[in-house]
């Protein structure tokens, strides 16, 4: 069974995004940013949400030919991944993206069962409709030194307790990684 991972920037005081839906704050140095690529490549299938793949589809493919390397890198690894977008308002995706438009949990679960591989889930309404069915399988918190008072939460409202065990902490000058596995 894939494994699904949900790895996002946060702020000191649990955000993913500030009120106005920013997050500028969150801008990597080149060791993180050469971070994240190299997990990227690691991931099978990354899983969008509508507000997400709309962000990451305006920037990746159209950036400049001056754009630092890192960048660039980050932006040929990306419009090359497998993506599943999960929208009811969008009619069509680009950039080796499939689109579902129903019934995101079964999906999910249709497939992680696919393969054996790593998938990872992006943007933190999509992440909070799959946490309650207990489909993610791994955290990874990229703490950011800025608290923001307000936003989107890291973490939906939950039902009940998920114990997490920390297995791997890693510094950047820009922020702490924290990475934990479910229980």
């Amino acid at each position: 069974m894939r494994k699904l991972i949900y790895g996002i920037g946060v702020s000191m005081d649990g955000y993913i995004n500030d009120r106005d839906g920013n997050i500028d704050w969150t801008d990597p140095d080149d060791e993180l940013h050469q971070f994240h690529n190299d997990r990227y490549r690691q991931i099978e299938v990354s899983l969008h949400g509508r507000r997400l793949y709309e962000l990451m589809a305006e920037f990746w493919p159209h950036l400049p030919e001056d754009a630092p390397p890192i960048q660039r890198e980050f932006g040929g690894l990306w419009t090359a991944k497998p993506k599943v977008v999960f929208s009811r308002t969008l009619t069509e995706v680009n950039w080796n993206s499939t689109l579902v438009s129903e019934n995101a949990v079964e999906e999910v679960r249709r497939l992680k069962a696919a393969g054996d591989g790593v998938m990872e889930v992006g943007g933190a309404s999509l992440a909070a409709s799959l946490i309650p069915h207990g489909l993610i399988d791994e955290y990874q918190m990229f703490l950011v030194p800025v608290a923001l008072g307000g936003g989107t939460p890291f973490f939906p409202l939950l039902d009940k307790r998920i114990r997490l065990r920390l297995v791997e902490t890693r510094q950047f000058d820009t922020a702490l990684m924290l990475r934990y596995l479910v229980e």
